[in-house]
């Protein structure tokens, strides 16, 4: 297995890993369709202007990771809604996996403001067994020639991507 430090990649692609391996290659290979979505724009604006007592907002690590709020015990992400919840936590625990590879322990926190809800997240020994199989995975992926085949997910419409991958084929 190649070293952690080899396998780097981005909390967004790991996000991504977890929501479509197509979306995935697009956005790493720079096809990007996001600056033009709503749903994202609505999402940096919720992210904004929440928690905005928090000490640290947006601490960029090493150009790699970009977490949301860091405190003495915790670290967290602001999410628009839960409905991606198992790439939300998916992410977290790979922002969890790095800062323990620096030698920083915290829990994590995912805030759904909209919702009114929060939910605390710790990196297990089981996760952080998985977390290098999701970076190789990532890695095999960003080197295909092309994108990954389209998969239909009942999430694709609000995809920013959906028109370049499904417009003209329903």
């Amino acid at each position: 297995m190649r070293r952690f430090d080899e396998m780097r990649a981005t909390g967004l692609q790991v996000q991504y890993l977890k929501v479509c391996k197509r979306k995935l290659w697009l956005y790493s290979h720079q096809i990007n369709f996001e600056d033009e979505s709503d749903t994202v724009l609505q999402g940096k604006i919720l992210h904004e202007n929440s928690y905005k007592n928090a000490k640290t907002k947006e601490l960029l690590i090493d150009d790699l990771v970009k977490i949301d709020i860091v405190d003495s015990q915790y670290i967290g992400e602001v999410k628009s809604s839960s409905k991606m919840r198992n790439s939300d936590v998916a992410q977290l625990l790979y922002y969890l996996y790095v800062l323990k590879k620096m030698g920083i322990e915290r829990k994590g926190k995912l805030h759904y403001p909209k919702e009114k809800k929060t939910e605390e997240i710790e990196l297990t020994t089981e996760m952080e067994e998985e977390i290098p199989k999701w970076l190789a995975e990532i890695q095999q992926i960003l080197s295909l020639d092309k994108p990954p085949v389209k998969v239909k997910y009942p999430y694709c419409k609000k995809c920013s991507y959906y028109s370049f991958c499904w417009v003209g084929e329903e």
